[in-house]
């Protein structure tokens, strides 16, 4: 009899099974016409796993979740299993590896990708930390391949399969080539299993990703619809004496005006912002002589300020595309200040840590109230404002803003301009 794996035929977590099947010759099929968010709630599956997560193997003794657990029933289904080695210390190191996969190696890659795929809230901060375990993790193991072909002894184990299942789901959807390309020997190592005869008929073809997914729109939670109740019955209403219509006035609340930003209620300036915008976007040449000079004639020292931005944990941003992302999220974030703003944002260094600096230019003489209120970003920069009686800052402000380079001694990873 065969046993009966309860799961979508593209799920990494039941390709442990059914690879480690393929070792041992253990017949396991994938239940027909399974249909994730469907099958798993049926009252015949929550008996099997009563919170409805897959996979879930059927056996003659009863049901077994946990795809770990599930793999290693299948694998040690076979007296002679090859699968844990041939002594107790390839036994200990097996389980030793497999833990590792599941706390070190899945668990960063979820924490990384799933916010980003609209499973989870997204935040720059955890996704960094994320990161930062994940290449702690592939910097152990990438160490222990230098010089071992496998993970335990001179073959394949259940280690393997489960580790490779895993490191499946981040070079499909988001540990792209420059990602990867820091570990040789993890890239060596994942190759050469997907590419053994038992993982590729149950994975097939696998394709590294050249790009990590947008973060997903965090979706509004939807408003329960009221239930319809029943109207009651209306008694006959007594006839009454007609009452005086009220005044228009009374009848109808006049609606609120909007309450004007208070950026709008400032005196008027000369510095006309949508004028400079269209300056700095049109000048290609000259830069230096065309826009800066123009910046400098039309500021308004009285209707605007200048602010030098520093981020306070520049000591995190260990990976460029992640530090690259976190300045285009902010920048998008700032949105809401693009009537009354204008900025740019470095992103320093060729090799990480990278530093990241910004200089802005906002209405008023402080940054404003409703931007700190409203974009979280704010809170992780040390602001300053610029002392224009300084040359030196003067100079620097320049420069941040027609992207100089080497900027303050070193190269540019990337500008982004907020206009």
């Amino acid at each position: 009899m065969a046993l009966i794996l309860h799961a979508g035929s593209k799920n990494k977590n039941a390709y442990k099974a059914l690879i480690a099947a393929e070792y041992t010759g253990v017949k396991v099929e994938l239940a027909p016409n399974f249909e994730m968010g469907v099958s798993n709630k049926t009252p015949e599956f929550l008996k099997m796993n009563p919170i409805g997560k897959v996979p879930v193997l059927e056996t003659p003794d009863g049901p077994v979740f946990e795809s770990n657990a599930i793999a290693r029933y299948v694998a040690r289904l076979k007296a002679d299993s090859p699968l844990y080695g041939s002594s107790l210390i390839d036994y200990a190191h097996t389980e030793q590896w497999i833990d590792f996969a599941s706390l070190e190696i899945d668990a960063n890659i979820g924490n990384w990708l799933r916010p980003r795929m609209g499973r989870g809230v997204y935040l720059p901060p955890a996704e960094e930390a994320a990161i930062s375990a994940l290449k702690r993790a592939l910097g152990a193991l990438n160490t222990h391949l230098a010089s071992n072909t496998y993970l335990v002894g001179h073959s394949v184990t259940l280690a393997d399969i489960i580790l490779t299942c895993n490191l499946y789901t981040g070079f499909s959807h988001g540990m792209t080539k420059s990602f990867t390309s820091e570990f040789p020997h993890v890239e060596r190592y994942f190759w050469t299993l997907v590419n053994q005869p038992n993982f590729k008929k149950i994975v097939g073809e696998v394709k590294q990703t050249e790009s990590v997914p947008p973060v997903a729109a965090a979706k509004k939670p939807s408003q329960p619809k009221e239930s319809a109740k029943p109207k009651p019955k209306q008694e006959a209403k007594k006839e009454e004496p007609a009452k005086p219509k009220p005044e228009a006035d009374e009848e109808e609340a006049a609606p609120k005006p909007k309450a004007k930003n208070p950026l709008d209620l400032l005196p008027p300036s000369k510095m006309i912002l949508d004028e400079w915008k269209r300056l700095y976007s049109n000048t290609k040449t000259n830069f230096r002589e065309v826009a800066i000079k123009g910046f400098w004639d039309m500021y308004d020292p009285e209707g605007y300020s200048l602010w030098f931005c520093d981020y306070k944990y520049n000591d995190e941003n260990t990976v460029s595309f992640v530090t690259l992302n976190k300045v285009g999220g902010f920048l998008q974030r700032m949105d809401l200040a693009r009537k009354y703003a204008f900025g740019k944002m470095l992103v320093i260094g060729s090799n990480p840590p990278f530093k990241v600096q910004g200089l802005w230019l906002f209405r008023g003489q402080e940054v404003p109230q409703f931007v700190i209120d409203e974009c979280y970003d704010m809170e992780l920069y040390d602001w300053k404002k610029v002392d224009l009686s300084d040359e030196a800052q003067k100079e620097r402000v320049n420069q941040m803003i027609e992207d100089h380079e080497p900027f303050e001694g070193e190269p540019l990873l990337d500008a982004k301009c907020f206009k």
